[in-house]
C-alpha cells in the first residue's frame, strides 16, 4: 500500500510538471540604425546610432523583447538603408536570413520636425536649436517599420508623433549623445519629444507584438492612429 501511494504521488508530481505551461519564448528583435528625411538642424553622424541605442534599451526595458545587440546587426547588413525607400533588395534578404538571432527587424525614420519658439529676445539660433533661455515646442514624427526577417516583407507600420514644451537653458553646443551644455540637450523640448517617440515605438511594439491586435490596449493606439490621419487631411489645403 505504501509503494502503490508512493507510486500515486510520483505520478502526480509528474503530471503536474508535465501540465505547467511553458514560459512563453521572448519574440526575438533587432533595431536598425535610424534614418532621417527633415532639415532638423541637430542631427548629425552619430545621431542615427544613438537613436538605434536607445530604442533597443527601451525595449529591454519592457522585459518582453529578446534585443540584439547594435553590433551584431551593423556585422551582417553593414550600412544598408531598409527603412528609406520601403523595398528589400533580394540580396538584402539573404542577408537578413543570416541574422538567425532575430525575427523582426525595426527600420525608424525621423519623418518630420517643426520647431516654434516665443520669448524676449537675446536668444541666439543655431542649426536648429534655440539658445539663450527662450521657451520652446517641439513636434517630432517618426515613421516606424517591422520587418519579417525570413521574408523581407513589411508585416507593420505606424507613425508615432511626439510634442513636448518647455524651456532650452544654457547656451552648449556638444551634440554628442544628445547632451548639451547648462543642462543637457535631452532636457529641451526636442529631447524630450525624441525620448518620447522612442518610448512609445516601445509600447505599441510591446501592445501589438506581445499582447496582440486584438487586446484592449490596442484601443488607445488606434484612437491616436484615426486622430492623426484627421488632423493631416485637415491639414491639406483642398482645392476645387
Amino acid at each position: 500500500m505504501k509503494k502503490l501511494a508512493m507510486t500515486l504521488l510520483t505520478a502526480c508530481l509528474l503530471l503536474a510538471f508535465f501540465t505547467q505551461p511553458l514560459a512563453a519564448e521572448k519574440i526575438r528583435i533587432g533595431v536598425l540604425r535610424f534614418t532621417n528625411q527633415t532639415a532638423a538642424g541637430w542631427w548629425h553622424g552619430s545621431v542615427a546610432s544613438d537613436l538605434q541605442d536607445m530604442l533597443a534599451s527601451e525595449l529591454v526595458s519592457t522585459k518582453a523583447f529578446s534585443v540584439l545587440e547594435r553590433k551584431e546587426i551593423d556585422a551582417v547588413l553593414g550600412e544598408q538603408d531598409l527603412s528609406a525607400s520601403g523595398r528589400v533588395s533580394s540580396k538584402t534578404k539573404v542577408k537578413m536570413k543570416k541574422l538567425k538571432g532575430a525575427q523582426y527587424l525595426i527600420a525608424a525614420t525621423v519623418s518630420a520636425y517643426e520647431e516654434n519658439t516665443k520669448g524676449a529676445g537675446g536668444a541666439v539660433r543655431f542649426k536648429g536649436l534655440s539658445l539663450g533661455g527662450k521657451k520652446d515646442k517641439a513636434y517630432i514624427a517618426v515613421d516606424m517599420k517591422l520587418i519579417d526577417t525570413e521574408t523581407g516583407e513589411i508585416i507593420d507600420a505606424r507613425t508615432i508623433e511626439a510634442t513636448a514644451k518647455g524651456k532650452a537653458l544654457g547656451a552648449g553646443l556638444s551634440l554628442r549623445n544628445f547632451s548639451v551644455g547648462g543642462g543637457g540637450y535631452e532636457k529641451t523640448p526636442t529631447g524630450k519629444a525624441i525620448r518620447a517617440c522612442i518610448v512609445y515605438i516601445a509600447e505599441y511594439l510591446e501592445c501589438s507584438m506581445v499582447k496582440g491586435k486584438d487586446h484592449k490596449c490596442m484601443d488607445d493606439w488606434d484612437k491616436m492612429e484615426s486622430k492623426r490621419k484627421a488632423k493631416t487631411k485637415g491639414a491639406i489645403d483642398m482645392d476645387d
